[in-house]
């Protein structure tokens, strides 16, 4: 009974931030590196952090992970309203890592860990945050991850908190995972989300030991990685809103489906980490394995990406 109170409470706060966001002008407009040709409200992801806060409210969770999330979620939602120097937002980024690694006991690790936990940590939380490009693509991946963590024997004392948050991205979902999209996540709820589901993977690899689950976000991961790799040689900046992933190429160039492409996302990555949990739980998971099954995908990913960025040549060339 509590999870359907939990689902209406959310439901009713995204549908006041709706109307608070129309009357205030919280929209997206778009421009010539958007993914979307409609305005749209801006800010939707809000309910994330919202249901991270009544979670701490019913002790689902501690205070280290609701500060870390709510305190880049404030840093955002300004962001999002009227955009912020560099400084704010990475210092958000970089307190938040350090209240995140304070509640998973890192600085009690040998000295060389933490510094690449915040590494992967602040890059994991740039790289996530502009995967709000597509409708669907953000909330259907975070779904994935939150049911992928919620089957690990690890995470059962956190099931309520993944629980609420599976409903926090279920209800956005509903306003997101369509053609047309009534609302964008925005800064505060792709970085909240990033924050949260950084949490619970570098928890679930300190707690198990295994470095493989990285995997579970390796479907993007590569593509941003390898993004971050061309925008490099280019000579572009990094930092600024681009249309460079496949997954971008796929919705704007070759006018594929946001709906059909943010499924494919999702549902590659799920089958990945039920790969992972199954090699796992044989004793199978180790470095060798993971590596190989890391440029297994890579390559694929280069094969794929190849075809597609000839075919775009191919029709700008007619």
């Amino acid at each position: 009974m509590n999870y359907i109170i939990i689902a209406f409470i959310l439901f009713f706060l995204e549908l006041v931030y709706f109307k608070i966001a129309n009357k205030y002008n919280i929209i997206d407009k778009p421009n010539h590196r958007s993914s979307h040709s409609k305005i749209t409200i801006r800010g939707g992801g809000i309910i994330f952090p919202f249901a991270i806060g009544i979670a701490f409210f019913l002790e689902y969770v501690g205070w280290a992970l609701t500060l870390a999330v709510l305190l880049v979620a404030i840093v955002s939602f300004i962001d999002d309203i009227k955009p912020l120097s560099q400084l704010p937002r990475f210092g958000s980024h970089v307190l938040a890592v350090l209240l995140v690694a304070y509640g998973l006991h890192l600085f009690q690790d040998a000295f060389w860990v933490l510094p690449l936990v915040f590494v992967l940590f602040i890059g994991w939380i740039n790289a996530f945050n502009f995967m709000d490009g597509i409708n669907g693509i953000m909330v259907l991946y975070a779904l994935v991850a939150i049911a992928s963590f919620s089957v690990l024997p690890i995470h059962e004392t956190s099931m309520p908190l993944l629980i609420t948050m599976g409903l926090s991205c279920g209800i956005f979902g509903f306003f997101n995972v369509r053609q047309k999209a009534k609302t964008f996540a925005g800064d505060v709820g792709s970085i909240s989300m990033a924050v949260l589901l950084g949490y619970f993977l570098f928890k679930t690899i300190v707690e198990t030991g295994q470095l493989g689950y990285i995997l579970f976000f390796s479907i993007y991961g590569i593509d941003a990685g390898i993004t971050i790799f061309y925008r490099i040689i280019k000579r572009e900046n990094i930092l600024e809103a681009h249309r460079s992933h496949l997954y971008q190429y796929l919705a704007n160039e070759l006018g594929r489906s946001h709906i059909h492409i943010s499924v494919i996302y999702a549902v590659l990555q799920l089958l990945v980490n039920l790969i992972v949990v199954y090699l796992d739980r044989k004793g199978y998971l180790t470095m060798a394995v993971s590596l190989f099954i890391l440029l297994v995908l890579t390559s694929i990913y280069l094969g794929v990406r190849t075809i597609v960025v000839q075919k775009m040549a191919f029709m700008d060339r007619i």
